[in-house]
């Protein structure tokens, strides 16, 4: 968000911490993306502030988060008084705080968050979308000029079919499906005194288990029982296309988008190298395996 928006973000954070009872002396910006989380001092609440159009998405994650603590699943919590409220053009819900501690996740403390964290999800009866919808989401980007009208046609016409051919791939056999995080890469895993903790809860959806590891590091599949490490880095891929796409978007607001941009297709080009590496020789055209050369930086 721009300066006054933030500014405008953490004064909503603070009414509706003082209108849900917290008591508020302070509050400050931990984080600042397309939303901004604030921490609510001295009540010890972090507020996650986002435009008012995004209240279904903040209304859909308060309820995924509600029913993975009654499962008993390692996620960050609402607060006692939670749940998603409208304020002065912006949704604003209240969750409990965790200080961070020190060091990096170890790999095998990961996969192991990530073996409770599914079996929790396949505990619970959720509608959401499946992986291809957000594939499905991302061609209407990449295909459509008036959407990503900087993306150039050489690069159009290899992230499209890469999209095609590794979603196609995804889609084909959904009998392993389950409730996904969606987005478990390592900024949305809290590492707390009470162990890994997942939070942004919104990007839930179906899919294989390899699209949830496919976003960590790459030592964390390596201790998650029965992964198919074939399968995790065709995911791999996938997650780095589609982040591609998102990055071509006229409407994108990422920091330092020209850089990610270039990086990402650099990044999607070392993905999809050792996922064919990872496979036996195939017939040419089997989906997942693009043969469109991958564009240059974009001048």
């Amino acid at each position: 968000m721009d300066a006054v928006d933030v500014r405008r973000a953490v004064a909503a954070a603070r009414a509706v911490g003082v209108g849900a009872g917290y008591d508020v002396g302070d509050a400050r910006v931990v984080h600042d993306s397309d939303r901004v989380a604030v921490r609510l001092d001295p009540c010890g609440v972090l507020a996650r502030v986002a435009p008012q159009g995004q209240a279904a998405e903040a209304e859909f994650e308060a309820e995924v988060a509600r029913r993975l603590e009654e499962v008993g699943a390692p996620v960050g919590t609402l607060a006692a008084r939670g749940g998603a409220r409208v304020r002065d053009g912006f949704v604003v819900t209240l969750w409990t705080y965790y200080a961070p501690a020190a060091g990096e996740i170890a790999p095998a403390a990961y996969a192991d968050a990530f073996v409770r964290q599914h079996a929790a999800l396949r505990r619970i009866e959720l509608t959401a979308p499946h992986v291809t919808d957000r594939v499905a989401r991302a061609l209407r980007e990449v295909d459509d000029p008036g959407r990503s009208p900087e993306l150039p046609d050489a690069a159009r016409e290899f992230l499209g079919g890469t999209l095609r051919a590794l979603g196609a791939a995804l889609g084909a056999d959904r009998s392993r499906d389950q409730l996904l995080h969606g987005e478990p890469h390592p900024g949305n895993v809290l590492n707390t005194a009470e162990g890994p903790l997942f939070i942004d809860l919104a990007t839930c959806c179906r899919g294989p288990v390899a699209f949830d590891l496919a976003h960590a590091p790459e030592e964390v599949s390596a201790h998650y029982p029965g992964a198919d490490a074939a399968e995790v880095r065709r995911c791999r891929a996938l997650n780095w296309a589609l982040f591609s796409a998102w990055r071509w978007r006229a409407a994108d607001a990422m920091p330092d988008r020209e850089r990610w941009r270039s990086e990402g297709f650099e990044r999607l080009r070392a993905a999809l190298a050792a996922s064919r590496r990872s496979e036996p020789d195939e017939p040419a055209g089997r989906p997942g395996r693009p043969t469109q050369p991958g564009p240059g930086r974009k001048t």
